[in-house]
């Protein structure tokens, strides 16, 4: 969603709804080449420590983004595509950058060095990585070099200006078909106009087309899932429409197949239900993440992300008129109110530590009309919500950067607009209330410096199908055939589970990596390792690890307990004999101060202290019992 949104939606919550002054400045000639040359301060690939997104010294690094548009397309879907008026704005991309007609494209990235942003969100649709049919003269008039090509070769061209500037760039597959989101408009969700391995074939491809080059930083992965007229996304329910799961896997595939260096963004559910007042509606954006979050291959590359505007709400569209409802929009609360909603809806997951949700947290996009905005509440809470990125030291994504202008009006989202002469007018010329607040915002104080390395906790969910988060064991043969199976990063040990569905809790708290690097496993389905006169759970079934092993993920069968995984541990890193059953059957039992959160909400749960590593699982097949995980062996770290 962004500026100029409200009429468009409107029109397609219809059908959702029926069916269920200061003078313009010269360009100057050497600007362009003066700026681009410029050196970061950042050292790639980017990582994440807790809730900071660090760079490959550990050193903080945040995003003062925006996003150049245009190339995800700007038709509206009706009329000749041909006609700027069939255009969001009025203003045709050309199935490339927008302002590629109007300034050449060197001068279009100084301009964002000089207004004080770091890195680039770059949208691009599915459809424009096939579209094999070049771009006109007039796509790309004061770049003729760039004359002839695909829409992917400008946006290589792009990428390449953008990274030889020192910008981080971080593409963004915003939808399926060239055309302006978001509505009802066949780009609800990454399968709603193609197939979900056709999405995941396009980003190992988008991946692997950029990987030699560093400063391509992040791949976020969907813009604005969101219900179609007949279907809402859902945050875990295993079927085809689940955007946790089908975020997870692409994930994991890009960091496994593609390029292992890439920050994988996952945004919110933008929007389930109808917006009728009276029937179930809102914006889930964040929240299902506090019960069910990523726990992607690699730790540290996992970044969240979300989406505000003043005309929308926690349960408001955005739309006037048909599919309006009572609900407040954001523009609407006060900042105590905007506050405790931001918090609620995304702040949380960067703001809470040690918690298995806990990430960094990027704004990647907001905005609010500029000259010709008079009105009294968008202005309040831009302003508000400027604030709120200051406070929380967010990063942040302003959308959008570039626009047109015709006599210093025209669509006035944009920080930056170009005129059919070339002449620009920016943020700081002078006569754009939004300036103050913009300067205060990227030139805010925030952390800088070293960010030292943070305990990892990590949830496993094998709800539906394999939660398989390590390289290793994924690169093996599978190690219980006809189950799924559960198992923590590499690196990570187990230290919780769930007496009934299926959750685990992993973390390296203490001791760091426990592995023996190049040490082997054991896969335990029965009580081997148990030794004599040691039974720890009198009357249960015990898979326990061999001596020297520590547990680091589990199988099941329904809800049942199929098998325990078991990693060799490095000398000295473990103890043995002795350890203590913490039962969970009954009631939780994690101790008198957890940390990572609660794993299995609604569950009862155990968990071993921080200074203890997991080494069996108990359960029993008595009468009134599924066979599912009732205690835990856990053993002191030596």
């Amino acid at each position: 969603m962004r500026g100029s949104w409200v009429p468009k939606i409107t029109s397609a919550l219809l059908l959702l709804v029926l069916s269920v002054p200061a003078p313009a400045a010269a360009r100057p000639p050497d600007r362009a080449d003066a700026t681009a040359a410029a050196p970061a301060d950042w050292t790639p690939p980017l990582s994440t420590r807790g809730r900071w997104i660090v760079d490959a010294n550990g050193d903080r690094v945040k995003l003062r983004s925006g996003n150049w548009h245009g190339a995800s397309g700007t038709w509206n879907g009706s009329g000749s595509a041909d006609d700027d008026a069939n255009h969001h704005a009025g203003e045709n991309a050309h199935r490339v950058p927008l302002g590629l007609d109007r300034a050449p494209m060197a001068e279009i990235v100084a301009s964002f060095r000089e207004i004080g942003i770091n890195s680039v969100r770059l949208p691009f649709s599915n459809e424009m990585i096939h579209d094999p049919r070049p771009v006109t003269a007039d796509a790309v008039t004061a770049n003729p070099r760039l004359e002839g090509r695909t829409p992917l070769e400008v946006y290589d061209a792009a990428v390449r200006a953008l990274t030889d500037a020192g910008l981080a760039v971080i593409l963004n597959n915003h939808t399926n078909t060239t055309r302006w989101c978001c509505g009802v408009d066949g780009n609800e969700r990454w399968n709603a106009s193609q197939s979900a391995g056709t999405w995941e074939n396009d980003w190992l491809f988008m991946a692997r087309r950029y990987r030699d080059n560093p400063r391509v930083v992040g791949a976020d992965l969907y813009n604005e899932v969101r219900r179609s007229v007949w279907d809402d996304p859902n945050w875990g329910l295993g079927d085809r429409h689940d955007w946790f799961a089908a975020s997870q896997r692409a994930g994991d595939r890009i960091l496994t197949e593609a390029n292992p260096d890439l920050l994988i963004i996952v945004e919110g559910i933008n929007w389930t239900g109808l917006p009728v007042d009276g029937l179930p509606h809102g914006r889930p954006t964040l929240e299902p993440v506090r019960d069910l979050s990523h726990t992607l291959v690699d730790s540290g590359k996992l970044v969240y992300s979300a989406h505000f505007y003043g005309y929308t709400g926690p349960r408001h569209t955005g739309a006037t008129g048909i599919g309006e409802t009572s609900d407040p929009r954001y523009q609407d609360l006060t900042p105590a109110e905007l506050s405790d909603v931001l918090d609620r809806q995304a702040f949380y997951i960067a703001g809470d530590a040690d918690r298995h949700y806990t990430a960094p947290v990027w704004i990647s996009e907001f905005g609010v009309g500029g000259r010709e905005e008079s009105g009294a509440a968008p202005r309040a809470w831009f302003e508000n919500f400027v604030d709120q990125l200051v406070e929380a030291d967010a990063d942040f994504a302003y959308w959008p950067l570039v626009g047109w202008h015709e006599n210093r009006r025209g669509n006035g989202w944009a920080l930056l607009h170009w005129d059919a002469a070339g002449r620009r007018m920016a943020v700081h010329d002078g006569d754009d209330w939004r300036s103050d607040a913009w300067r205060r915002l990227v030139e805010a104080p925030a952390r800088t410096g070293h960010v030292p390395p943070v305990t990892e906790w990590a949830m496993l969910g094998p709800d539906h199908g394999d939660f398989v988060a390590s390289r290793r064991m994924r690169a093996l043969p599978d190690w219980d055939p006809g189950a799924r199976k559960a198992a923590c990063p590499d690196g990570l040990r187990l230290a919780g589970l769930s007496h009934t569905g299926n959750r685990g809790l992993c973390t390296d708290v203490r001791a760091g990596a426990l592995d023996e690097p190049g040490g082997g496993h054991e896969v335990v389905k029965d009580e081997r390792h148990v030794a004599p006169g040691r039974d720890w759970a009198s009357g249960y079934t015990k898979l326990q690890c061999p001596d020297g092993h520590f547990l680091t993920g589990y199988s099941v069968r329904g809800a049942a307990v199929s098998a325990a995984l078991c990693r060799e541990a490095a000398p000295g890193t473990v103890t043995a004999p002795g350890g203590r059953t913490v039962w969970f059957d009954r009631g939780d039992n994690r101790g008198t101060s957890p940390k990572g959160g609660d794993f299995a909400r609604g569950h009862h749960k155990g968990q071993c202290e921080d200074d203890e590593y997991a080494a069996g699982i108990a359960w029993t097949g008595r009468l009134g019992s599924a066979r599912t995980p009732a205690a835990l062996y856990c053993r002191p770290l030596a």
